[in-house]
């Protein structure tokens, strides 16, 4: 059974940070593309960041691009979020997904993932 677990969700002020945690279990963390996605009210689902964990860079939205940084650590099987700099916009439930296919044209795509965890909250006020 695939298990997708985030953390470190909570308030910040704007230009403050806070970081994520997703660990993964019950599926292979190498070769797997993780990601980020986010959804504010009355808005659609977005992503934010995604990474194959096999190497390469991670893909970044433009909003966050500069700000957010996302890590890894395999032998944890987990990816980490560190968001810098927050504004009001980014609150959102922020969640993570596993088992995708990251490309150019995918990475940002929610259909393209298979596995998602129940999202942690971030709000941050002005």
């Amino acid at each position: 059974q695939v298990q997708v677990v985030e953390s470190g969700g909570g308030s910040a002020q704007a230009g403050g940070s806070l970081r994520l945690s997703c660990a993964v279990s019950g599926y292979p963390y190498d070769s797997n593309c993780m990601g980020w996605f986010r959804q504010a009210p009355g808005k659609e689902r977005e992503g934010v960041s995604a990474v194959y964990t096999g190497g390469g860079s991670p893909y970044y939205a433009d909003s966050v691009k500069g700000r957010f940084i996302l890590s890894q650590d395999g032998a944890k099987n987990t990816i980490y979020l560190q968001m810098n700099s927050l504004k009001p916009e980014d609150t959102a439930m922020y969640y993570c997904a596993a088992g995708g296919v990251c490309g150019d044209g995918s990475w940002y795509q929610e259909r393209f993932f298979s596995y998602w965890g129940h999202g942690t909250q971030v709000t941050v006020s002005s």
